[in-house]
């Protein structure tokens, strides 16, 4: 597989991310090297979120129906692990854990729910909005809590995490310094900075990433001189390094950040000759894996998807 990096010159930002650290493939006495580089999907799939973990598997939910799939990731085989409740409960982004619980965000439908990632069993279920608009885009874990993305509207929604499990309840933030148009898709992929302390949020249209202060929803935009990150949706933290999928530039932009995710350069993209309007990104050993939405193609109901797979 082909893979393109173009290094780029500095540019100076502001804010940042982290992530769990990955389950480490060796561990599992794996070798992702010797992995297939692209996963063929159900027909008519649609996928959009997709995580990683505990172990060699990967986890994706279909825009289609609101299906959840789970794949070998050595293999490449998989199976539908949860029913969807049809076109207005989508899946969109999703989390795993380390207790084999799934946090999946319900775009259109307002909502969020947990899921039993063995038994694919709904083991909570949140209706964060009936307002409309309203979509539920992305979510990332911290140790206390589950923080959601509404792409329509200026707020988080936080599920807090108590002893590794989620709250029956849930806390809605107001976002203030963040223009939002309500016609487009606005907060999008969501991670943490390096030190913990606050939440990074991109921006798809038009293109800009924001630091949120999680007590008090008060925003502050990063400053990326080199390059828009226009088009931006899912986002990973390894380590310093933030990665930012544009998904309809079949890139992925590369930015370091310092610890406390204030100061970082923007080093690089990657592509790669499988992408097909790439959504989000989730990373096993020392690969990114990304799953292709195709966004706009004609028949989506009746047309093949698939991750792909390229070296971080």
């Amino acid at each position: 597989m082909k893979r393109t990096l173009r290094v780029m010159a500095a540019a100076t930002i502001v804010a940042g991310i982290a992530l769990v650290p990955a389950t480490s493939a060796s561990a599992h006495g794996s070798k992702p090297g010797s992995f297939p580089t692209t996963i063929t999907l159900p027909v008519g799939f649609r996928p959009e979120g997709i995580t990683t973990g505990p172990g060699a598997v990967a986890y994706l939910g279909s825009l289609a129906d609101g299906s959840i799939y789970r794949v070998d990731l050595a293999t490449g085989k998989g199976r539908t692990i949860s029913a969807g409740g049809g076109p207005t409960a989508p899946s969109v982004g999703l989390k795993s854990d380390q207790r084999g619980l799934l946090y999946v965000a319900g775009g259109s439908g307002g909502n969020g729910r947990v899921v039993d990632a063995r038994t694919g069993a709904v083991k909570q279920t949140y209706q964060f909005t009936t307002a409309t608009p309203t979509f539920v885009n992305d979510v990332v874990l911290t140790p206390d809590a589950a923080w959601f993305t509404d792409s329509r509207r200026a707020v988080l929604y936080k599920v807090p995490i108590r002893h590794g499990r989620p709250a029956a309840t849930f806390e809605t933030l107001t976002v203030t310094g963040m223009p939002i148009d309500p016609t487009v898709n606005n907060a999008n992929g969501i991670a943490r900075t390096p030190d913990g302390r606050a939440l990074l949020v991109v921006q798809s249209n038009p293109g800009a990433l924001w630091r949120i202060d999680p007590r008090t929803g008060a925003a502050t935009k990063l400053d990326i001189p080199v390059e828009s990150l226009v088009n931006g949706d899912g986002l990973l933290l390894d380590g310093r390094k933030l990665y930012v999928v544009q998904n309809r530039l079949n890139r992925i932009t590369v930015i370091a950040l310092n610890r406390s995710g204030t100061v970082g350069t923007v080093t690089g993209t990657i592509t790669d000759p499988g992408f097909d309007v790439p959504t989000t990104v989730a990373r096993f050993g020392d690969r990114l894996y990304l799953p292709n939405a195709r966004f706009g193609i004609p028949a989506p109901e009746t047309a093949t998807f698939t991750v792909v797979a390229v070296r971080r």
